[in-house]
């Protein structure tokens, strides 16, 4: 990932090398120039190049004569939520998710107050690479209508500062749990942000919610203490903190906090998949019954679960644009990606570790139980993710093999291939950064699993010979 990599929802590169202020005043300018009018809200994760990339984005779209309100330092989810506070054209987290400290990136939201979806984002791609192909002056990529450039004043104006970016997101998850119950439990919790955006509203969440909290990398400087993505192998370090914590749950967030991954009181990580699991079983216990979307690389639990309790779940394509456009095309009560991304409409169309931690602490308040008795209820499965590398040009004949491979069972083709049987599935994407393709299996056992991914790799190699 040395080079630019840019997507309909946004893009990410390495800050001084791929990702630079004028990337950065181009991109945001293409995509002002396709929103309608008012104002942009820009946000950060705590990155350490956030600050410069920020005041970039601010002069790109001022000099457009463009509003944008300064929220400094958010999580995603939160941006989400102050677009729509103040009925903003849209907005801008500047966030490079999970990668390392040495990238960032840009994730644009529209007026709704959730990642643009694919139609959209295909047109910002396509203005921004025109423009970057043609070598075109900076003042060629900005909005008709940029203001005089001796106009200190007017482009002063045009930028504001929030004081308070998170109380309108906080009243919005309170509102779906019972605050008092959860009060009254007084659990002890440790919250890993990783010096991400995470622990502004973490530790108020939960705070308000009556829990006695730790929290670990509290200080949003991007300086992370352990490699980013909240992975069993990434969070070695944490398990140990939360037996000495006496903590009775973890939660771990993701450096702009809309993934959550879990931990029990033993410091047994239960991982990113069971988060929109248990939090979908709670939801469907205690609200009333509707559609569910997740995406096709998410665990089956969350098939059982609404097969329990008798609803409809649908299946999108991966990425939190395509969960969302399912959402609300059909009305559905819950969502989510198994990277640890709930999805709750009351909050927002957004992935939302917030909605994560205080969705299972109600859980665990409700029914009385600990968050491992919880996830022990749920349907067993192992996942399995391997990468095989295969060249772009090769992908479709390979996945052609693979329909052919496996024409007796059902298949879903809308992304990648997906293939089903009655208690475990494959399936197998063509990745957009790298020379591979991702193969997914789960299944009862990690063996069985295993040998899902096997036979398609070979199936995949007999197509190269």
């Amino acid at each position: 990932m040395s080079s630019l990599i840019i997507s309909v929802s946004g893009l990410r590169g390495i800050v001084g090398e791929s990702l630079t202020p004028q990337v950065a005043m181009n991109y945001a300018a293409a995509y002002s120039a396709l929103a309608g009018p008012g104002a942009f809200v820009i946000t950060r994760d705590g990155r350490a190049g956030g600050v410069m990339l920020a005041d970039a984005i601010h002069a790109a779209l001022n000099a457009a004569g463009r509003p944008t309100i300064d929220a400094g330092v958010a999580a995603t989810p939160t941006t989400g939520v102050l677009i729509r506070q103040h009925q903003a054209a849209g907005g801008i987290q500047i966030s490079a998710s999970h990668n390392p400290a040495q990238y960032n990136g840009m994730k644009l939201f529209s007026d709704e107050g959730r990642v643009i979806p694919q139609a959209p984002g295909e047109k910002v791609k396509e203005r921004y690479q025109a423009q970057s192909a043609k070598c075109k002056a900076q003042s060629d990529t900005l909005n008709a209508g940029v203001l005089d450039a001796t106009s200190n004043s007017a482009l002063c104006a045009l930028r504001s500062a929030l004081d308070d970016t998170i109380s309108a997101h906080l009243a919005a998850v309170l509102k779906t749990v019972d605050v008092d119950a959860v009060r009254a439990k007084k659990y002890r919790v440790l919250l890993d942000a990783n010096r991400g955006a995470g622990g502004l509203l973490g530790r108020k969440l939960l705070e308000e919610l009556g829990c006695d909290v730790t929290i670990l990398g509290e200080t949003p400087d991007g300086q992370f203490e352990h490699t980013p993505e909240p992975t069993e192998e990434n969070l070695q370090p944490v398990f140990e903190k939360v037996r000495d914590a006496g903590a009775d749950i973890a939660f771990c967030q993701d450096p702009d906090a809309d993934r959550l991954a879990v931990i029990d009181a033993s410091g047994r990580y239960l991982g990113e998949e069971y988060t929109v699991a248990l939090c979908l079983d709670h939801v469907l216990q205690t609200r009333e019954k509707g559609a569910v979307v997740i995406n096709c690389a998410s665990s089956r639990m969350s098939q059982d679960i609404a097969e329990k309790y008798g609803v409809e779940i649908f299946r999108s394509a991966v990425g939190e644009a395509n969960v969302v456009d399912r959402m609300k095309v059909k009305n559905a009560v819950f969502g989510g990606e198994g990277n640890g991304g709930p999805i709750d409409p009351r909050v927002g169309y957004v992935r939302d570790s917030f909605v994560g931690m205080a969705q299972l602490l109600d859980a665990m308040a409700a029914r009385g139980k600990t968050i491992a008795e919880l996830a022990a209820e749920l349907p067993g499965y192992a996942i399995v993710k391997r990468k095989i590398p295969l060249a772009l040009d090769r992908v479709p004949a390979a996945i052609a093999a693979l329909e052919t491979h496996y024409a007796h069972l059902p298949r879903d083709r809308q992304d990648g291939l997906r293939i089903d049987w009655p208690n475990a599935w494959l399936l197998v994407r063509a990745s957009n950064t790298e020379p591979i393709v991702r193969a997914i299996a789960e299944a009862e056992t990690e063996s069985a699993a295993n040998a899902l991914c096997d036979e398609a790799e070979s199936v995949i190699a007999n197509t190269e010979t």
